[in-house]
Parts: C-alpha cells; structure tokens; sequence
C-alpha cells in the first residue's frame, strides 16, 4: 500500500461527495441519489486500483548515465520508461538528481500508449568535482479513470563521478590544428636548438645553406641537406594553486575549476603533438603530482589526480614549489602555473621564486582578469556613483597590467585572460611558444 496515491480527481470528487451529502440534510430526496453517486465513486476508485496493481510490474525504467560527468559542461541524462499494461498510462517522473543541482521542481508528465517506450533527457550542468549520488527514479503511474496512482522506484542510490572538463577535448584539438597552420604560415625566427634531425635529402632552392651536409655532399656529387623536424617529447607541466586566491567564483565555477579544465584541455593537446605533459598542485605544499609523459593512459592519470581537489583558506607556498620543482624537475620544461595575483606587491613577495624557476625553466604566469569588473569598465558611466566605481576598476586593471611588465622584466612570460576564455588561450600560448621555438 505504501506505492498507493490517491490522485486530485479522487479528492475533487470526494469534495463533491460531502458537499452533496451537506445539501442532502436540507433536501432530503437528495440522499439516495448522492449515495448512489458515492458508490460509483469508489466503484471507480476500487476498479483503478485493480487496473494498476494487478501488475505486478507495470512500468519498467531506467536512467541511462554516461560514464562520468564533464565539469562546467552540459552532460545529458536519458530516461527509458515502458508502458507494459494493456491500456494507455498518464506517468509523471520525478528524478531524485543529485542535491547539488538543487531542482527541486524535477517533474516531466508524458502518456504512454500499451506496450510502448518513451525515450526522454535532460541536462545537467555540474560546478565542481567530486562524487554525485543519484537518488529514486520515480514513476507515478494513472490509467484513463485517474483516481489512484501506483508509484515505481528505479535504480536508487547510483553513484557517479564528476572529472575535470573532457567533452569538449575534440573541439580544442581541431582549434589547435587551425591556430598551429595560422602561426606556421609566419616566418618566426628559432632561438637555440629546437629541432632534431629527421632525414638526409637532396638541396632545394630556398633551404637554408647552413643545412648543408658536406659529408654526404662529397659522396653524391651533389648538394645534401639536413632536414630538420620540431623538437618533440619536450616537457610541458601545468602547475595549479590551489590556496585561498584560487576560491574566487565566476559563472558558477571556481578559478581552480577553470585552471583544472584548462590542464585537461591542454594536456590533450600537449600529447596530440608528441610531447610530455605533466601536472602538479599546491598550497602549503606541492601535492598531486603527475610525472610528464607521453605514454598511453597519460590524460586518464591527469584526470584522475585532478578530479578530486578542493582549495583551500592557505597563502600558498612559492618556496616549497620552487624546492619540490627543483628536486623533482631536472630537465628544462615548460611550466604553466594557473594561479592569480590582485596586485602587484602580492607578487613581488613571490618574485625570488618565480625568477628561481625561471632560471632553469620557461615560465608562463596565468592568472585572471576579474568579468566584473570588465562590465564596470567597458559600460557608460549614467551616474557619479558609476564614475567612481569605473575609476576604481580601472585601478584594478592598472594593477594587473603592471604585474605583465614586473614578469617581462625577469624574462617571465604571462598569460592575462578571463577565466571563461582559459582553455583556449592557454592552448593559443603553447602553441606560439612552439612555433617560436623558445622552450
């Protein structure tokens, strides 16, 4: 009985039942006709309740997951519900999401003809990672008479992980392949040695003389140049803070949300090219720590280090990254370091490190510009109020651009960007970093 709801129709009708049965004490020739109406009522209500439950299993669904859920992106949940009674069903689901969505209003009404199947989805959008619990899926099912209701319960208590951003990896990968032929089209002059050798070939008008291998020259009677190719397997590190900086929401996710899916997204790209990616965080200490390689399972290893990690209320520690990237960081590599610095005595109290690393490695400083007060800046002022808040931003702004020269100064490179713009331009600075040929 505890799967048993009486409907509105029910109750609407009782209602009428007692109205009738109050206007029966005044009129008295009334009452046989409102007991007989009374009758019917529960004749009806007894004949649903015998239509629905004398199925045992009259309503078969399930909720169809995808693997794992992609942070900030729109996942889509599918629902199977089957009408296996021999007569047409109203259904009315109700899917317990996990609390963190907070849809409370969860309700989708369909009519289910006999023996049919209705396919239906909806999306959710998680803002953080971690472990969602999926409650009940709720199937109230009412046949054509609607005064009862037979509840189903499905697949309680499944459970499903929330990893770093990854279904939009492809989309990254074919803005790298555009972006890559964009800045091959630009002669860039190549700084050290960063390419190796590839093959031995016959001279062409237009390679470069300096190419020329004399050796080979000598034994074919004619010119023979060294061919050269990118240099590949470099070492590519994202490293993420996650102190107290890292805390500060825009569009729902955090600036280490944003850090963390622009890891995933350029360590995809990272291995697309060949080279090695590796990730660590840290905060008071350096933690999480991914070790860069090319080899197969690299991203899974990334994702599943970054999946579970949560800021913190610390300063975070320049000097124990800049030890633990000296132990365990001997080969020259790209660093990226998603953190974000308000001003810029915040990062001269952090500049010895900084300039530390520098000294070993190529160091790109990422961190954000703030998305409100970009609206302040760039909106028409209506108001004194609005003029001070506008000068006030533009002071922000001014700070910022300060750090950019404070890094230049030191031969550290910087990465400025709104956090909805990350991803993209991350990707954008390694790959003029390569085509440049500074690492």
């Amino acid at each position: 009985m505890r799967n048993l709801y009486l409907t509105k129709r029910l109750f609407a009708l009782l209602s009428v039942v007692m109205l009738l049965f109050v206007l029966a004490f005044f009129i008295g020739w009334l009452l046989p006709f409102v007991r007989v109406f009374f009758g019917l009522v529960i004749l009806a209500a007894i004949i649903d309740y015998a239509m629905l439950f004398g199925k045992k299993n009259g309503v078969i669904a399930q909720r169809i997951l995808p693997e794992k859920l992609s942070n900030g992106d729109e996942n889509r949940v599918k629902l199977d519900v089957k009408n296996d009674y021999p007569f047409p069903i109203e259904t009315e689901i109700i899917d317990e999401v996990p609390f963190q969505f907070q849809m409370r209003d969860f309700n989708i009404k369909r009519k289910i003809e006999s023996k049919k199947n209705v396919f239906l989805q909806y999306i959710l959008e998680p803002k953080e990672r971690g472990e969602f619990v999926f409650g009940a899926l709720n199937v109230y099912a009412k046949s054509a008479i609607g005064l009862v209701s037979k509840r189903y319960r499905f697949q309680k208590d499944a459970s499903l992980p929330s990893y770093p951003s990854f279904i939009h990896l492809g989309k990254y990968e074919l803005q790298a392949i555009r972006d890559q032929f964009l800045l091959g089209a630009r002669k860039v002059r190549r700084i050290g040695h960063q390419t190796e050798f590839e093959q031995i070939k016959d001279y062409v008008p237009g390679d470069d003389i300096r190419t020329i291998n004399w050796k080979a020259t000598s034994k074919r009677n004619h010119l023979m140049v060294n061919q050269y190719q990118e240099e590949r397997s470099q070492r590519i590190w994202m490293i993420i803070d996650k102190g107290r900086t890292m805390q500060m929401p825009f569009g729902g996710l955090s600036l280490l949300d944003y850090s963390i899916n622009a890891a995933m997204a350029l360590s995809h790209i990272v291995l697309k090219k060949g080279d090695r990616a590796g990730v660590m965080t840290f905060s008071k200490t350096a933690e999480n720590r991914v070790p860069a390689e090319s080899k197969a399972g690299q991203l899974r290893k990334i994702s599943e280090a970054l999946y579970n990690i949560r800021t913190n209320f610390y300063e975070s520690d320049f000097g124990a990254l800049y030890r633990n990237i000296r132990q365990n960081i001997s080969q020259r590599s790209l660093i990226l370091l998603f953190t974000n610095f308000e001003t810029l005595d915040a990062v001269n109290r952090q500049m010895k490190f900084l300039r530390a690393i520098a000294r070993n490695h190529l160091v790109v400083v990422v961190f954000f510009k703030n998305s409100e007060l970009q609206k302040i800046i760039h909106r028409n002022p209506e108001n004194m109020q609005e003029i001070y808040d506008e000068i006030i931003a533009e002071k922000f702004e001014f700070e910022k651009k300060l750090i950019i020269q404070e890094l230049r100064k030191y031969g550290i490179y910087s990465l400025y960007t709104l956090p909805e713009n990350l991803s993209v331009e991350a990707i954008n600075k390694y790959l003029e970093i390569k085509a440049q040929g500074l690492l």
